[in-house]
């Protein structure tokens, strides 16, 4: 088998991992030393602490759609403009289940070492997501 180059790995991230939540990803594609901040102010360190991470969105948001508009990859690094789509159907930090359909854009900047993602770090824009999570603004 070919050895993956980092984009292959954030291909596999957002496609895999997120959109077909197959959480075998997360030993093929981490570092065990991950480090991950989300866009919703959560950190985790390490593959457990990420996967409580990924377990949190999926019950709030069980068929969350990770798109990739556009990519730039270096040497060590990739940045990636995504679409996330999907239905706020459990409780997301203080917003209950609204059944609202959320779209809202993101940046993600990902770094590598020897053939794994070691960090990741989410820039999403909170302020639209929140217009769709609270029905009070509606």
């Amino acid at each position: 088998m070919r050895r993956l180059t980092n984009k292959d790995l954030v291909n596999l991230y957002y496609e895999e991992l997120w959109n077909k939540k197959n959480k075998e990803y997360i030993d093929i594609l981490f570092d065990d030393n991950i480090t991950f901040h989300g866009s919703l102010g959560l950190s985790s360190n390490g593959k457990e602490e990420f996967e409580q991470y990924m377990d949190m969105i999926q019950t709030a948001i069980p068929a969350l759609f990770h798109s990739i508009i556009d990519i730039v990859v270096d040497d060590q690094n990739i940045a990636v403009r995504a679409l996330y789509t999907g239905k706020h159907t459990g409780k997301l930090l203080s917003y209950e289940a609204t059944n609202n359909r959320i779209r809202y854009n993101g940046a993600t900047f990902f770094k590598f070492s020897e053939g794994k993602i070691k960090s990741i770090w989410v820039l999403g824009d909170l302020n639209t997501l929140i217009k769709q999570l609270d029905n009070s603004v509606n």
